[in-house]
């Protein structure tokens, strides 16, 4: 017999997650939207309240001060924070990136607990402009020279490149092995000589925090300044990434795509045209039809593979499904928001069109829509299909 019931502890916890979500963020969207930034103040009150009720980087063990949450709690909490903007996720709830397990001695006490509580900000810098879903083809290079590393290259399209405290680079170590034993993970301090935020890139959306371009001229570094293994950033960073693409993609689009649905469904009863409820319309009934049945594929799609990944298994190309598939829907479902709000839809006054934008990339960022079936396809071809 397969149980699908959630567990009470789990159940309470996502409904605490909603009602601060629904109560003490998404009231903040419309300020941060126009502002292009998490104002100060406003912010510090909101992280302490999160931190207090247990809500930050709950993606982390609790023996580095996390929250402890399997992979499946984790998805489940990820698609309550789906229900706001990814700006305010980052700085209320914490971007604390899972690679940084792998500190070692010193690091831990540098950059790891410290990100963990809140207390320093993180960036991952991986895409080049010559690399985005290849990430094995970089060309950003890290040299041993006497006791310090020298790194060399550019990076795009960074996170909170612009400000934080410091941030995880990939650079190759060895030109000849690479994926295979030759690209390394570097700790990198904001302030270090040779490291400099070129540009800020202005984005489409996911205002409210910034995507900075990074350039590595002759920066040096301690020897000790490897996050892992010497060769083993490749394999780390693929290690980390199901989880990542799951939660904060796959689990966090079947989230913002329940919201716009919550709004459809009140829309289409409060909504009054030609004597009569528009929801008394068959083709806006089909698109609340359409738009609930996929979040609800994606969303057990999303928890199946969270299930299959807290058992130690490895159902990559599961991964791949969903984020193709959840990133596409949240595309859909917004689009039919907006159609079905018209003209109001379209206007800044509500935010279907901020999640519009905001949903674009999610089909891009971690590997692109077409690698992902590329991938999902080839296991087929190879192992058959295996569910």
């Amino acid at each position: 017999m397969i149980d699908f019931s959630i567990p009470e502890d789990t159940r309470l916890l996502t409904e605490t997650v909603r009602r601060f979500v629904t109560q003490e963020v998404q009231p903040l969207e419309a300020e941060v939207e126009a502002l292009g930034e998490v104002p100060a103040d406003k912010l510090r009150a909101l992280k302490a309240k999160a931190q207090e009720l247990g809500l930050f980087a709950m993606n982390m063990p609790e023996d580095v001060g996390g929250g402890g949450l399997s992979v499946l709690e984790m998805c489940l909490v990820e698609e309550e924070l789906g229900r706001t903007s990814d700006a305010l996720i980052r700085r209320v709830f914490g971007q604390v990136y899972p690679m940084l397990l792998a500190c070692k001695g010193e690091q831990r006490e540098k950059y790891l607990l410290p990100t963990v509580a809140g207390e320093k900000i993180v960036a991952m810098a991986i895409t080049e402009p010559g690399a985005g879903s290849d990430a094995a083809s970089i060309s950003t290079t890290a040299r041993l020279d006497g006791d310090e590393w020298v790194i060399d290259g550019t990076k795009h399209y960074i996170s909170d490149g612009d400000i934080a405290d410091y941030t995880i680079v990939m650079a190759v170590t060895d030109r000849e092995k690479r994926a295979r034993g030759g690209i390394t993970l570097f700790l990198v301090d904001k302030d270090t000589p040779g490291f400099t935020v070129a540009r800020k890139q202005p984005m489409m959306g996911h205002r409210g925090y910034g995507h900075a371009e990074l350039a590595f001229n002759e920066c040096r570094i301690p020897k000790d300044a490897i996050l892992g293994e010497l060769g083993g950033g490749f394999k780390l960073i693929m290690s980390s990434v199901s989880g990542i693409r799951l939660g904060h993609i796959g689990a966090r689009c079947v989230g913002m795509a329940g919201r716009v649905l919550e709004m459809m469904r009140s829309h289409a009863t409060e909504r009054r045209q030609f004597g009569q409820p528009i929801g008394e319309f068959q083709m806006v009934q089909a698109m609340i039809a359409d738009s609930a049945a996929e979040i609800f594929a994606a969303r057990m799609m999303v928890l199946n593979t969270a299930w299959e990944i807290d058992r130690r298994n490895d159902p990559r190309d599961k991964v791949s499904m969903v984020k193709f598939y959840a990133s596409e829907m949240l595309g859909r479902v917004a689009d039919r928001g907006i159609q079905l709000f018209g003209g109001a839809g379209y206007s800044k006054e509500l935010p279907l069109e901020r999640i519009a934008r905001d949903a674009r990339v999610t089909r891009i960022y971690d590997g692109t829509s077409e690698i992902h079936r590329m991938l999902v396809a080839r296991g087929v071809m190879k192992n058959g299909l295996s569910l």
